[in-house]
């Protein structure tokens, strides 16, 4: 099942120092213009070809990859320069699409030698914080831990550089499932390629199977799942495709911090539900409850209900407003 976003860029960089292969981040510190991305983006170059992360549409890939890799070899901190704001681009030939600048950190992983205690730390769900200085010092952070790190480096080749960027990669949204069904098999995957971790909370033998496409997939109770010493949910959803199931996972969520929690299903089965679910209960759900869960794209069965939950979650979880 493979993963997306800062969660795959961060996981590969750990996988490849555990293999010895060299690694570098390349770390967007600044951009202007109609770039691909913003400034706290990132990708994996190895030098065995590889690359997790994408900071174009593929344009400008190849040369981000040679400057990594002799960044690497060089164990020096490089500093580099993409510029395609301007006409000549389009008049000779060479644009590739976009109007845009970035300048980008390619930072070597070996030269960080608690970069794993960081990441790892990242993963439980602490935001981690990137400090590069035009200097080559790098600083690493994630809650009270710092650690700083003087390394050689190539001065960035642009005359008004600041002395200092500061990058704070979020925590990945991490998202818990009560209930598998026939959405599960495309929604797991979805959340994963999006970046978010995930839960599924599912004790019925028939879907035990369905536990294999998630994060974690702990055979408890609504309630023991809650409070298991698991790291915070940014979304729960309840989607047993059971009533009796459903009532009681809306009933433990009633008591959670979860901002979001949605339930599958039409409207008529979400009064059923509250007509049986005790009045406080009722209340603490619904400033938080979204039902039917998902945006109303068209289209039917389970595939089209799993794209139409995560369209909401992504909206959801990245602040666009509805």
């Amino acid at each position: 099942m493979p993963v997306g976003g800062a969660r795959a860029v961060l996981e590969a960089s750990v996988a490849a120092l555990q293999r010895g292969t060299a690694a570098t981040l390349a770390v967007v510190l600044e951009t202007s213009g109609s770039t691909y991305v913003r400034a706290g983006a990132l990708a994996l170059f190895d030098g065995e070809g590889a690359q997790v992360g994408w900071l174009s549409g593929g344009c400008l890939e190849p040369e981000i990859a040679q400057r990594a890799n002799d960044a690497s070899r060089a164990g020096q901190v490089d500093f580099m320069e993409i510029d395609t704001r301007f006409d000549e681009d389009l008049l000779s030939g060479s644009a590739v699409g976009c109007r845009g600048r970035l300048r980008i950190a390619l930072l070597p992983l070996a030269l960080l030698g608690d970069w794993i205690a960081h990441v790892e730390a990242w993963r439980e769900g602490e935001p981690l914080r990137l400090g590069v200085h035009d200097d080559g010092t790098v600083e690493l952070a994630y809650a009270a831990n710092e650690s700083t790190h003087r390394l050689p480096a190539a001065a960035p080749p642009w005359p008004d550089a600041q002395s200092r960027w500061s990058i704070t990669v979020q925590a990945a949204p991490s998202v818990i499932v009560f209930g598998a069904g026939p959405e599960t098999p495309f929604l797991l995957p979805m959340l994963r390629a999006f970046g978010a971790t995930t839960t599924l909370v599912e004790r019925r033998p028939r879907w035990s199977g369905a536990g294999a496409l998630a994060d974690h997939a702990p055979a408890l109770t609504p309630t023991q799942a809650l409070v298991a010493p698991m790291r915070r949910f940014d979304v729960a959803l309840v989607m047993h495709h059971n009533f009796e199931l459903d009532r009681e996972a809306l009933h433990a969520l009633a008591t959670s911090p979860i901002g979001f929690i949605g339930l599958l299903g039409p409207v008529r089965r979400r009064d059923d539900l509250f007509r049986v679910l005790p009045g406080d209960v009722r209340e603490a759900l619904l400033p938080r409850l979204h039902s039917p869960v998902g945006l109303h794209l068209g289209g039917s069965g389970p595939e089209s209900i799993a794209l139409s939950i995560a369209a909401q979650l992504q909206r959801h979880l990245h602040g666009t407003p509805a």
